[in-house]
């Protein structure tokens, strides 16, 4: 019987029946496993495939073996240029690894958070890459229940998990030996009132290390909102208000110094020409909108090939492994 003679579409049983084995041998040899089969079954199963016409079920398979190449990556704030480099870099990367990715942007809230985990569970997601995750209940389910998940930028909730990012107190202490070396006593920093772990370990890095060399004072000024660009703004104001404008400024990331700046543009406040500001990212548009600040430079767009390599070795079973991402003063 040729393929045009047939109607109805061929299945398992009508390989087996041309090729003369049974069912488990055409499905084993279908899905790859060929170890338990000689070279000549073999080759009679993929002549019977091609005279009858044999299509394999993908989705049938996956659904099966739990196995798909959907890899999910939830974020928050994707206006945020951090989250899309990051974003970015990594799609490249799965594609070129053969996998396909689906984005979705928490806006840093639990219940969208765990609204996108449920929603990618039924998908038969096989991997989930999670840029700064809050905690949240499907969060830690996934990962009692030992799904493969890789944290990018913030450590995972549980403390237990693959983690891809820099080591933030570092990147606060070079701020501070910035400052410092360039002859500022006088110093401040802007940060959350609810910060995540990594601006609290910058924030920890920086004052720390200001005070391991000699400095008595640092003045700290914080603010809530989701948003870096209005916590700048408002931390900023409350600073000056009560201790006008410091030496040198240290913003937790480059956006909130990006609202601080608005916030003097627009009240006609006079940033001291000695006055430093230093930001932590280094997104390249600075030299382009924020000559101004200085930045502890993080190469964001080249997260993408070790998050991958990371998932990689989950799906293997090395689930605790951590890479540390280099990081540079601009």
């Amino acid at each position: 019987m040729t393929r045009k003679q047939r109607s109805t579409p061929a299945s398992l049983a009508t390989v087996a029946a041309a090729a003369g084995v049974s069912i488990a041998t055409v499905s084993r040899i279908v899905n790859g496993e060929t170890r338990r089969a000689s070279a000549e079954t073999i080759a009679r199963v993929r002549k019977a495939i091609a005279v009858v016409g044999y299509q394999p079920n993908h989705a049938g398979r996956t659904l099966r073996r739990r196995e798909s190449r959907l890899v999910a990556m939830l974020a928050p704030n994707l206006e945020n240029p951090v989250m899309a480099a990051i974003a970015a870099s990594t799609e490249a990367a799965l594609r070129a690894a053969g996998y396909v990715m689906i984005l979705c942007d928490t806006h840093d809230r639990p219940d969208l958070q765990d609204e996108y985990l449920n929603a990618m569970r039924s998908q038969v997601v096989r991997g989930y890459i999670m840029v700064a995750s809050v905690p949240s209940p499907v969060l830690k389910d996934f990962v009692a229940d030992g799904a493969p998940i890789v944290f990018v930028n913030r450590r995972p909730p549980s403390g237990r998990g693959a983690f891809v990012g820099i080591d933030n107190i570092k990147a606060g202490a070079d701020a501070a030996d910035m400052l410092w070396s360039a002859g500022l006593r006088r110093c401040g920093v802007l940060t959350p009132a609810q910060g995540s772990s990594v601006t609290r370990d910058r924030l920890k890095g920086f004052c720390d290390r200001l005070r391991a060399l000699g400095t008595e004072d640092v003045y700290k000024a914080e603010a809530t909102g989701r948003s870096h660009l209005e916590i700048g703004y408002e931390a900023v104001q409350r600073l000056t208000a009560r201790d006008g404008w410091p030496e040198g400024l240290m913003c937790v990331s480059d956006q909130i110094a990006y609202g601080a700046y608005r916030f003097a543009r627009e009240s006609d406040v006079v940033i001291p020409e000695r006055c430093m500001l230093v930001g932590i990212d280094g997104n390249p548009l600075n030299r382009w909108i924020a000559p101004w600040l200085r930045s502890i430079e993080i190469m964001y767009e080249e997260f993408g090939q070790p998050i991958v390599e990371l998932l990689d070795q989950v799906w293997r079973g090395g689930g605790n492994a951590e890479r540390i991402m280099p990081h540079s003063v601009a």
